[in-house]
């Protein structure tokens, strides 16, 4: 695979922090509201909930890390919610809903990780397969 190294190291990265992104986010749920001088939320559960699902991504990022020839499916999953993210606090932003402050959220989770994600997308698109799937397996 082109550029496996840069690959590996990126993902390895992203597994890391989304590790520890989501492990701070468990721990203090209004972080967040706080930074943003936004009303602290009613239930901060979700966002502790949340921090859970951004942190159990570090552990598949790390898989693509580990074996980057058979990552597409994590790392296309991944650049989705990157991207889908940003539309949703769009949204909010353009409603007024939250302050522009927010946007702290998908510089850090999303748009930092566009580019190495899709990079790792092109260069795996082009693995040859040189054995067909055994749908007989699933």
């Amino acid at each position: 695979m082109k550029r496996r190294a840069f690959h590996r190291a990126v993902f390895a990265l992203a597994g890391a922090y989304n590790l520890l992104w989501g492990a701070f986010s468990m721990a203090r749920p209004q972080w967040l509201f706080d930074f943003a001088r936004m009303p602290r939320s009613n239930y901060p559960e979700i966002f502790a909930c949340l921090g859970m699902v951004i942190g159990l991504y570090g552990i598949l990022y790390w898989q693509v890390a580990r074996d980057p020839e058979h990552g597409r499916l994590i790392a296309a999953v991944g650049l989705a919610g990157k991207v889908l993210g940003p539309i949703g606090l769009a949204q909010l932003l353009i409603s007024g809903s939250w302050p522009m402050r927010s946007i702290v959220l998908c510089v850090t989770n999303d748009f930092i990780w566009w580019i190495p994600f899709a990079l790792y997308l092109i260069d795996s698109s082009k693995i040859r397969r040189c054995v067909p799937p055994d749908r007989n397996t699933y």
